[in-house]
């Protein structure tokens, strides 16, 4: 079985990933998860990192926290920050990513949205300088962001980091630190949590189905999730429920994954109001 793409809300589905990502060109394609932990990459993203690279495309990681707040005994303090980040590799090496492909910011766990901007107080420099001038080096194409709705501070954070520094690679400005390159489309992700309702609103859509996006994936790619997520050692307690969670991804004879595809800078459209002017002045 290979992997079946999905359309929700226009209730369709597919055997080619352009379903997901319109216009794909396979070698031509960096995709960059936006990772909040080192883990939620592999428990919210998982799926997408193995049929990017199914397609012949390239996936990136982009890891925002250092994972300092993930020690389940005193004892851990100390040493979780490397412990975690050798964990990291050996999980990410077991989906075939490179190690090159896995990118640190080493932010303080609970603490993105204060890094958050340019210029911080005190003059060093925040996410967005970073952000920028990495998804330019890498000349990303597409953007995948964490759940931005009550999953947990970190995930909004990193997601707004996403949702509106993301679109500015493609825009004329601050060219020294690099050539701009519009990233195509935008994916959103889940973890544990619901997602907004508000695209499901929107598209006066069920508000049960608040994905509009979802990949189904054959269970050996599950399999191969789990040994990813084994080699996160020192978090076998934390994500214990999450574990246990994901018998609920079976669906027929695969997994789902789900997502929100959004665009990130809407335009407004003036007709519906030129509509009501009309009504209005007659």
């Amino acid at each position: 079985m290979s992997f079946t793409y999905y359309d929700l809300r226009k209730r369709i589905k597919s055997q080619s990933i352009d379903l997901i990502f319109p216009g794909w060109e396979g070698d031509n394609e960096r995709v960059v998860v936006f990772s909040p932990h080192d883990d939620d990459g592999v428990l919210g993203a998982g799926y997408i990192l193995e049929a990017v690279m199914a397609n012949n495309g390239e996936p990136f990681v982009f890891i925002f926290c250092q994972g300092n707040a993930g020690y389940s005994l005193p004892e851990g303090r100390d040493v979780i920050v490397d412990k975690r980040r050798e964990e990291a590799k050996r999980a990410y090496r077991v989906l075939g990513l490179e190690e090159d492909n896995i990118i640190r910011f080493e932010y303080p766990d609970f603490s993105v949205l204060s890094y958050m901007g340019w210029f911080l107080q005190g003059g060093s420099e925040g996410t967005f300088a970073r952000t920028i001038k990495i998804l330019r080096e890498i000349k990303a194409t597409r953007l995948i962001i964490p759940n931005r709705y009550r999953e947990h501070i970190d995930h909004e954070a990193v997601g707004r980091i996403g949702a509106f520094d993301g679109p500015q690679v493609g825009d004329e400005i601050l060219v020294d630190w690099g050539s701009p390159q519009c990233i195509r489309s935008f994916l959103e992700y889940a973890v544990w949590g619901d997602f907004s309702p508000e695209d499901a609103m929107v598209a006066r859509d069920a508000l049960s189905i608040r994905a509009n996006r979802a990949i189904k994936a054959p269970f050996w790619v599950e399999e191969k999730i789990s040994k990813s997520l084994e080699e996160f050692e020192s978090q076998q307690r934390i994500i214990a429920h999450l574990l246990v969670a994901r018998k609920a991804r079976t669906c027929g004879d695969g997994m789902l994954e789900l997502y929100i595809d959004f665009h990130p800078r809407p335009a407004l459209n003036y007709e519906p109001y030129k509509r009501v002017i009309g009504e209005i002045n007659t």
